[in-house]
């Protein structure tokens, strides 16, 4: 995989053309399908309004965002309205998000975040426009990046580094469950994935999951049976082979 972007085939002169230029070439010349593995994926006519980019061979979509700083806790997005349309559409796509250093015409970073990851509590609605505003009332939304699991950030490149393909299919391929459950079952499975992540070992056992109940609560707070619900989606994650049990009360992650 070559991290570099082709200077001279730009045909822009404003820096932000240039490098969306850039980075869709990128794309289009260096990036596999991480569902699939097919050596390219292909572009979409300009101007469409979800998608950039498609595999011709498994039909997954993925749209591109890049940024010259790393990503932080949250990415601004477009319309909240249309974002909420998306979550429950079968065709929302992937999410490409590539840092890039222009000085050296580099990719820096380049991950993608599987579409089985956006769900209603990453999504935050902004605050309308002011009334003076060109667009007044206008409510955008931000997308929560701090809010998906480590597992559902799939990175091709990661610090100037190509990660091995075999990983990233890997790594794909062990959270396409999350797809057949639906949004509020999803949403579940993914907080307490991260409950599993912060804990920080291969090995725990079920207080250690516990310990995260207010955390859940809070954000659930018509459940009133956060435990159970706990125990519910721990045997989810184990029979989709993301964990299995060791014992009565511990768990340990499947590692591959």
């Amino acid at each position: 995989m070559n991290l570099g972007f082709e200077e001279e085939q730009a045909p822009y002169k404003g820096p932000t053309q240039k490098a969306r230029f850039w980075t869709e070439a990128w794309v289009h010349s260096q990036v596999y399908c991480p569902n699939c593995g097919r050596q390219s994926i292909t572009k979409y006519e300009n101007n469409r309004p979800v998608a950039d980019f498609h595999c011709s061979h498994c039909r997954e979509e993925y749209e591109l965002k890049g940024q010259k700083s790393k990503f932080g806790a949250k990415i601004v997005d477009g319309a909240f309205s249309t974002m909420c349309k998306r979550l429950s559409a079968s065709d929302n796509p992937n999410l490409m998000l590539m840092n890039y250093d222009l000085k050296r015409l580099r990719v820096s970073n380049f991950f993608v975040v599987p579409k089985q990851f956006f769900i209603p509590e990453i999504i935050e609605k902004r605050k309308p426009l002011a009334q003076t505003a060109r667009r007044a009332g206008w409510v955008g939304c931000n997308i929560l990046l701090s809010r998906i699991p480590e597992m559902g950030k799939v990175f091709l490149v990661r610090s100037g580094t190509p990660v091995p393909q075999d990983k990233v299919l890997e790594q794909w391929q062990r959270t396409l469950f999350l797809r057949n459950e639906a949004a509020e079952a999803r949403g579940w499975l993914i907080e307490v994935m991260k409950c599993v992540e912060a804990i920080g070992r291969t090995q725990f056992n079920l207080d250690d999951v516990y310990a995260y109940e207010k955390q859940l609560s809070q954000i659930y707070p018509d459940n009133h049976n956060v435990r159970p619900k706990i125990r519910q989606q721990l045997q989810v994650l184990r029979d989709n082979g993301y964990l299995e049990f060791a014992s009565r009360g511990h768990y340990r992650l499947i590692i591959r």
